[in-house]
C-alpha cells in the first residue's frame, strides 16, 4: 500500500507545524496554550489572529494541507487495505 507511507508522512509534518503552534501558544500563557491544545476550533482562530512567527505562512500552510492530505492517503488507503483483504483488487 502506498498510500499508507504517503499518510504518515503528511501526519508527520502535520505534527511538527502544530508542535510550533503549540510552542507559541503555551509561551503566551498556559489558559492560551491549554485552549488551543483542548478547543478544536481555537486553533483555528488562533492561527490566523495571534500566532507571530517569521515563518507563520508556511506553518500554517504545512499545518493545514498536509492534516487534509494525511486524512484522504488514510482514507484512501485503509479502503485499498480493506479491498485487498476482501480479496477485492484495489482499485487506484
Amino acid at each position: 500500500m502506498p498510500l499508507l507511507p504517503l499518510a504518515a508522512l503528511f501526519g508527520l509534518v502535520t505534527v511538527v507545524c502544530a508542535f510550533f503552534l503549540y510552542l507559541h501558544a503555551f509561551r503566551r500563557s498556559v489558559g492560551t496554550g491549554m485552549m488551543v491544545l483542548l478547543i478544536p476550533c481555537y486553533i483555528l482562530f488562533y492561527a490566523f489572529s495571534q500566532f507571530e512567527h517569521p515563518r507563520k505562512n508556511l506553518i500554517l500552510a504545512g499545518f493545514f494541507g498536509c492534516s487534509v492530505l494525511a486524512a484522504v492517503f488514510l482514507g484512501l488507503g485503509a479502503h485499498g487495505l480493506s479491498r485487498m483483504m476482501m480479496g477485492m483488487p484495489a482499485d487506484y
